[in-house]
């Protein structure tokens, strides 16, 4: 039937056909204008400018399909969990959106493979090909097909097939690690400080830390060990980075002023 639907649309190339059906083996929707995620699956690596001088890659796609993600899954969550507070809400909707987990998603669904790029390996750990694309694709799937289907993607084929919500939702998330990727993605340096080391009234070491981004503070956190008050630091600053644009501007700033080494 596929092949049928796909005859019609008369595709006059081979590789062509064979885009369509990658593209509906991974969303499970036939594209209605295949630019969208041709787009989407092009790397900043190999970027040029059409005729009118605009930069074609992924990136803009990228931002959209990041933004509709994290509402999706968001609204998934929340019916999902119908007794469950605010902050494990969140929570579970960051371990599910996170960088790991989406270019864990690329790679499986095979769309790590269709995209186009000058570098050799996309999926090493200082790169997030994979997860890049995954969000460029949604945001594709959403200008081609609507909010609807981004919907209907994720329920069915993410946490359908490839995610388990429950065993997702209760795991343990590693918020220095997301802040440290989020350095890397932005090239940006995202330093920890030991502020102070004392003893509470029952004789417990007690650690305060606080986090630098480009020298620019952004949290402290206070916890039984290094490992706790670093975690408690970075998941106020990741906060901080979402819901503060003077933050996340003075960040990019500082790092203008910065210059970058090669």
């Amino acid at each position: 039937m596929l092949n049928n639907i796909l005859d019609k649309i008369r595709l006059p190339f081979r590789k062509e056909k064979e885009l369509y059906l990658s593209l509906y083996n991974i969303t499970g929707f036939i594209p209605r204008d295949i630019q969208y995620y041709k787009l989407a699956l092009m790397h900043k690596s190999i970027s040029h400018n059409n005729k009118n001088g605009k930069a074609l890659n992924n990136e803009r796609l990228e931002f959209l399909g990041d933004a509709v993600l994290g509402s999706v899954v968001g609204t998934i969550v929340y019916q999902y969990f119908p007794k469950k507070r605010e902050g494990f809400l969140t929570d579970t909707r960051s371990k599910i959106v996170q960088r790991e987990t989406l270019n864990k998603l690329a790679d499986k669904m095979g769309l790590l493979q269709l995209v186009k790029s000058s570098c050799k390996n996309g999926n090493n750990h200082n790169n997030y090909m994979g997860g890049n694309a995954f969000e460029a694709l949604v945001g594709a799937l959403y200008l081609d097909r609507g909010y609807d289907s981004c919907m209907k993607f994720v329920n069915n084929r993410i946490l359908g097939d490839l995610i388990d919500i429950n065993k997702i939702a209760y795991k343990e998330i590693n918020f220095k690690s997301k802040l440290l990727e989020w350095g890397q993605k932005n090239h940006i340096d995202v330093t920890f400080n030991e502020l102070e080391e004392k003893t509470d009234e029952s004789g417990s070491p007690v650690f305060r830390y606080n986090v630098f981004i480009s020298g620019i503070e952004g949290a402290d956190g206070i916890g039984f060990t290094k490992k706790e008050s670093q975690q408690v630091a970075a998941k106020a600053t990741l906060k901080r980075l979402k819901e503060d644009p003077y933050f996340i501007d003075s960040i990019f700033s500082e790092k203008d002023k910065t210059p970058q080494t090669t």
